[in-house]
């Protein structure tokens, strides 16, 4: 399971993890802005639906509570994003690029980054 697909909650409870290395329940249902924060047993029924999908697990226990750690990496979890959004698009990157162009998203700095990513990649593949 863990090329699962992450709900926006789900997604967010990892940026929790990933970014603090661990967290318990509530400190992952503080982490929401206060404006949008979904309730302490929303949090906990969709970590532990998490936790049985093999996407998080428990390290240790502190008290009463249990600390989590996530399984899936920010990137591993990305790249899952990323390749269900270009599926939307039958595969095709233009009309991705096209839009993160015309709305502001693209930076020269991140075309350059691209350019230098796709000749190291050429170079990796042609030894």
């Amino acid at each position: 399971m863990r090329n699962a697909r992450l709900t926006k909650l789900e997604m967010q409870i990892m940026e929790t993890l990933w970014t603090r290395g661990e967290a318990s329940i509530r400190e992952m249902q503080e982490a929401f802005s206060e404006r949008g924060r979904p309730g302490y047993t929303t949090v906990q029924k969709t970590v532990y639906r998490m936790e049985a999908k093999n996407l998080l697990r428990r390290v240790r226990k502190l008290g009463n509570f249990h600390m989590f750690k996530a399984e899936v990496s920010r990137e591993s979890a990305q790249r899952r994003l990323v390749d269900d959004l270009l599926a939307m698009f039958g595969g095709n990157s233009r009309p991705v690029m096209a839009h993160l162009i015309g709305a502001g998203k693209l930076t020269l700095d991140d075309v350059e980054y691209a350019e230098k990513t796709l000749k190291r990649m050429k170079q990796e593949n042609s030894r």
